[in-house]
Parts: C-alpha cells; sequence; structure tokens
C-alpha cells in the first residue's frame, strides 16, 4: 500500500476537527481520515447537496435545499472548500445519462457526507485482517478507508454501474490500494470473495437481500441504511449474522440515502387510485404527532407510501396509498390544532393502521428511533421494539 499522510489542507483540518469533536470521526479511524483524502476521489465537475441551513435566502418564505454545480478548473477554492465541508455531493445524475453542467433530475451517485461515512465505519466495526464487503462503490472513497484499516486484500467493493465501478478502480489503483473492484448487482453480494466478515452498504434498502446474510459468516455484521416505501428516510440497521441463518440487530441513527436502483418507490398515480370520494370522518391526531411516530408508523404499516403537502388555503394535508392494492387515505387538518377530516377508501383502512401505529406507539412511551431493531429470516423483514420478542403490530412481512 502505497497510501502516505499528505499535506493537509486548512480547510480539511477544520473539517477533522469537527468531526471529531462531534463523536463522528472515533480516535482510531483519524490515521485513516489523514491518510484518505476526499477530494481524490472527486470528479471535477461536481453538484454538492445544500441543506436549508447553509443557504442563503433572501426574502419571505423558508430557504430551499438544492444543489450547486462546482467547478475545480474554473473555480478551485469553491471545489475544495465544498470538497472539505461535511457535505454530500452528488456525483451522477439520471444512472448516468445527464449530460451538461447543470444538475439533472434525479441524484443517483455521490460522495456521502463525511459524519455519516465515519458513523457507519464505526458500527461496521471493521478491523485489519477482516474480509469486508463494500456494496455500491459510488466514487470509491468507502473503499478506500476500508482498504486503509483492514487490507487491500481484505476489501471487495461492487456497484452495479460500470462507469462508476471502472473510475472507482483506477482511483483506488492511483493510491495503491488494490481493492477487488467489480460491476454487478450489490444486492446480490459477491459470494466468490465470501465468506465476509463484514458487509457495508452505502445506498437505501427496502429489503435486506438474502444473499448478504448468506455471504456473511455466523457472527459477522451487516449495516446498511433501511428503510420502507413510506418516506425517503433510512435508519442505520446493525444486524448480526446468527448461525441458524437470520440476522438481527438495531436501528440506529436515521440517515436518507440514494436508494437502490430496483427499491426505488414508483410513485402511485392518484387518478389510478382516486376514482371517487367516500364519506369523511373525524380524527384528533395532529399533523406534527404523526411526524414525531414517523419510525414507528412506517415499520408499522408496510407497503404504503405517503406524502404531505400544504393545500393552497394554508391547511396542512396528507396522503397514503397503498403498494399492494389501489386503497388509500387522506386527511386534510383545515384548523391549527383543530380535528382532521379523514378520507379512505379500499379494503386497507389505511388511516385505520396509521392511528392504530400512533396510538401503539404513544402507548409504548413514544420510543426513540434507538430502540426498535429488525430481524431478517427467510421470509422476509421483522420489526420488533427492544428485543425481538416484542413485536410491533401486524407488522410481519416478507
Amino acid at each position: 500500500m502505497t497510501v502516505t499522510a499528505h499535506q493537509e489542507r486548512p480547510s480539511r483540518t477544520e473539517l477533522g476537527r469537527c468531526l471529531m469533536e462531534s463523536g463522528a470521526l472515533s480516535s482510531d479511524w483519524a490515521p485513516t481520515f489523514a491518510a484518505i483524502d476526499r477530494t481524490t476521489f472527486l470528479p471535477r465537475v461536481m453538484w454538492p447537496f445544500l441543506p436549508a441551513d447553509r443557504v442563503q435566502h433572501h426574502g419571505a418564505g423558508a430557504a430551499t435545499p438544492h444543489t450547486v454545480t462546482v467547478d475545480r478548473r474554473t473555480d478551485p477554492a469553491a471545489w475544495y472548500g465544498y470538497a472539505d465541508s461535511d457535505l454530500s455531493i452528488v456525483t451522477q445524475w439520471d444512472d448516468g445519462t445527464h449530460r451538461g453542467e447543470h444538475p439533472g433530475t434525479v441524484p443517483t451517485s455521490s460522495s456521502s457526507q463525511p459524519s455519516v461515512v465515519f458513523r457507519l465505519l464505526a458500527a461496521l466495526d471493521a478491523d485489519g485482517g477482516q474480509h469486508v464487503l463494500d456494496a455500491g462503490t459510488g466514487t470509491g472513497e468507502t473503499a478506500a478507508l476500508l482498504a486503509h484499516r483492514c487490507g487491500s486484500a481484505n476489501i471487495t467493493t461492487i456497484d452495479v454501474d460500470p462507469s462508476i465501478s471502472g473510475a472507482a478502480r483506477e482511483r483506488l489503483c492511483t493510491l495503491g490500494l488494490y481493492a477487488e473492484a467489480v460491476t454487478g448487482d450489490a444486492l446480490a453480494g459477491h459470494p466468490e470473495r465470501g465468506p465476509y466478515d463484514r458487509l457495508l452498504c452505502t445506498f437505501g434498502v427496502r429489503t435486506i437481500p438474502r444473499a448478504w446474510v448468506e455471504q456473511v459468516r455466523p457472527g459477522g455484521i451487516i449495516v446498511a441504511p433501511y428503510g420502507t416505501h413510506y418516506s425517503s428516510r433510512d435508519s442505520v440497521a446493525r444486524l448480526t449474522v446468527h448461525a441458524d441463518g437470520t440476522a438481527s440487530g438495531p436501528l440506529l441513527a436515521g440517515v436518507e440515502f440514494m436508494k437502490a436502483r430496483s427499491h426505488r418507490t414508483v410513485w402511485p398515480d392518484a387518478e389510478e387510485y382516486v376514482k371517487e370520494w367516500p364519506g369523511s370522518t373525524g380524527t384528533a391526531v395532529q399533523p406534527d404527532q404523526l411526524a414525531d411516530a414517523h419510525h414507528a408508523i412506517s415499520l408499522a404499516v408496510p407497503h404504503v407510501a405517503h406524502t404531505t403537502h400544504t393545500e393552497p388555503d394554508g391547511a396542512p394535508a396528507a396522503w397514503w396509498y397503498s403498494l399492494t392494492d389501489r386503497s388509500w387515505a387522506a386527511v386534510r387538518w383545515p384548523e391549527e390544532y383543530g380535528p382532521g377530516i379523514v378520507y379512505q377508501y379500499g379494503p386497507r383502512r389505511l388511516w385505520d393502521a396509521v392511528e392504530a401505529a400512533h396510538a401503539w406507539w404513544e402507548e409504548q412511551g413514544s420510543p426513540v428511533l434507538g430502540r426498535f431493531g429488525l430481524t431478517v429470516g427467510p421470509d422476509g423483514e421483522t420489526p420488533w421494539l427492544d428485543g425481538p420478542g416484542n413485536l410491533l403490530p401486524g407488522a410481519r412481512w416478507r
């Protein structure tokens, strides 16, 4: 391995300090952070994602998160400044079909936020000599971090996009990090190099692939951003593989990753669902209460797409669409803190299920995300609270 400590830039030194102070970067990973420079893995033209609190805003209304275009050739100071920031950076749009320097339509590959990357690595608990499968090569930076930590010969990284995989392989080789970089479906794993001691996924999944459990040895660990179609949010699932062919563990901090191509939610066409308006009922549940219980509802009401919006008169509203049939539900709150007006249609009484999940969450003492977990078996995932014996109501699904 030929990686050596590079000349520190003040902005990168500051990033390392912030990561250490926040707890994202632990002291044992600090040498790896020092050795692997993110800029080595970023393209000349990139699109940093600016959250609302980083957007310069003028005028009425809230600031809107968005991406900006940065070219190292024309504005190197800005390019390095963003590279040395705790921001995610889009590196591909529209599965590679996008051309030009303006942002595309759908971001499909990125350099993840450094604080999130190092928290994932901490959860993975990988060490020297362990064999690791890095699912989702992206820029190749995560594979480089793992190669520095565990040894290049122990790292396999896989990405479905040949152009992404090829570029990452070149970057890794430039640093003398000869990890095995292959092109293929990361959801299927890479059995040729298994079994693995650790598996790290750096894209969002809507189900834990059976292949991952089968390719990680008993006692090994899988770390992946996991969520349901209820929203784009994910939770970091840290699953230990057991000798009986199952895997289980807690759901850690909330994150949001680009989804595997085959796991992206195909958004329902409302016109195909709403053929008529049924009679309305009422509810005392408020929008902020639903938001607080989001993680519980998303696990307890599976195979549902959910969205919120504000109507022209300022009233908040929410919709739920079943992904297994044409059932739907809608709620509108015409008065602040007043009762909501509920409409639901179809064999799945979606609002009833959402309301029941919220009530259960309150009965359990409004548990935070870290108390939830997941067991993965041959038949799919089963979410639980505080332990595998305390299942969420009606939440076992394939």
